[in-house]
């Protein structure tokens, strides 16, 4: 099992922007060797007409042939074929995100649950600074909807929720995400002084994606990728990409941008994690290394109760044996206890959480 992993990840295209329509491309890469795929897939925007404000200028709207379908059956057999090609890519534990408009959002929802997928959210992003209605005839479209999906009901995906948490000012991150769209230096140009994208996506929403929803190392598909959002957001963050791009001139603009690109160092690409995806370290091994000895005495952090330490790892207190959970949760009275939090030690006249040499244990597992 390990030797074909290894195997697939070493016959990846790594951070390379593959030339070709993204169904063939996706349908000869290796399966199962893609951690995650953010797709940003043309939204068959069916626009009739120019745009014009109200001072007359014509606005730079989606009207490009890769956005043109003959008709929503033409548009939901694409959709179809790109995502079965996609999950085919993904590793058991792989997930996508797809973010479209109003127009195309709920065709692709209903598409992926058909494929197989398991939505996890539907996120809205919301933009603090989105383009009129000129028109006046409808609310100012203001957001669009990204899906976040695993590729089985039963994945096990990848959820940095202490990041995004931390990302959030220490509240719980919601699924409607206030970030502006592309404006100033961030807007990539041409040539001509133009869009180089007319939908180019804000590296504020894939950062907050791959810190969300990856790791580094992990490998990032982005099958439409456009002016290379994706990768320019992965190199930094210290994933792997692999892009796929039929159009010459994203690809050109694509390239010099990711080419500039400076990888954070690697102290700087570590999150925070939730306490259940630290590394387990049994009390016992505290004894083991002699970081605590058998029969030292440990205290509860009320000062009410003390016991001893035995050389299994379990301690005795007024009667009862167990586990640092057991005891402290029976001599309190209470149905659980947290030992590590519970019970310290002494020394040099302090008294200290045995939860600290846990600690220090976890950061030599993790250099």
């Amino acid at each position: 099992m390990t030797k074909t992993k290894t195997k697939s990840v070493a016959t990846l295209p790594l951070n390379t922007i593959l030339n070709g329509d993204c169904i063939e491309m996706m349908n000869s890469l290796p399966e199962a060797s893609i951690d995650l795929i953010f797709a940003d897939p043309p939204y068959n925007l069916q626009l009739k007409g120019d745009l014009h404000r109200p001072d007359n200028s014509q606005v730079d709207a989606v009207n490009d042939h890769w956005d043109q379908f003959s008709s929503f059956a033409a548009y939901d057999n694409f959709t179809e074929k790109w995502l079965a090609a996609a999950r085919r890519l993904l590793k058991p534990g792989g997930a996508i995100w797809v973010i479209g408009s109003y127009h195309n959002i709920f065709r692709v929802g209903s598409a992926l649950q058909n494929a197989g997928y398991w939505i996890l959210n539907d996120v809205v992003w919301r933009k603090s600074n989105p383009m009129p209605n000129f028109r006046g005839k409808r609310f100012t479209n203001a957001h669009e909807t990204m899906i976040w999906a695993s590729r089985d009901e039963g994945s096990k995906y990848t959820f940095n929720y202490e990041a995004l948490k931390a990302l959030n000012e220490g509240i719980q991150m919601r699924s409607d995400w206030v970030l502006p769209i592309c404006t100033g230096h961030e807007r990539l140009k041409d040539e001509n002084g133009d869009k180089a994208h007319p939908t180019q996506k804000p590296e504020s929403l894939l950062h907050r994606v791959l810190v969300g929803s990856t790791n580094p190392g992990d490998v990032i598909l982005d099958p439409f990728f456009g002016t290379g959002t994706t990768g320019a957001v992965a190199k930094m963050l210290g994933r792997d990409f692999i892009g796929i791009e039929r159009e010459a001139a994203y690809r050109k603009v694509a390239e010099k941008r990711i080419a500039k690109v400076r990888k954070f160092d690697r102290e700087a690409l570590k999150v925070s994690v939730s306490k259940r995806a630290e590394p387990r370290v049994p009390f016992g091994q505290l004894v083991e290394r002699g970081m605590l000895r058998p029969g030292e005495q440990l205290q509860s952090m009320n000062g009410r109760y003390t016991a001893k330490i035995r050389a299994d790892g379990t301690l005795i207190g007024d009667e009862v044996k167990g586990s640092i959970h057991q005891v402290g949760a029976a001599l309190e009275g209470a149905p659980s206890c947290n030992g590590w939090t519970y019970w310290c030690f002494r020394r040099d006249g302090r008294t200290v959480p045995i939860d600290v040499l846990r600690q220090q244990i976890r950061a030599e597992m993790q250099n």
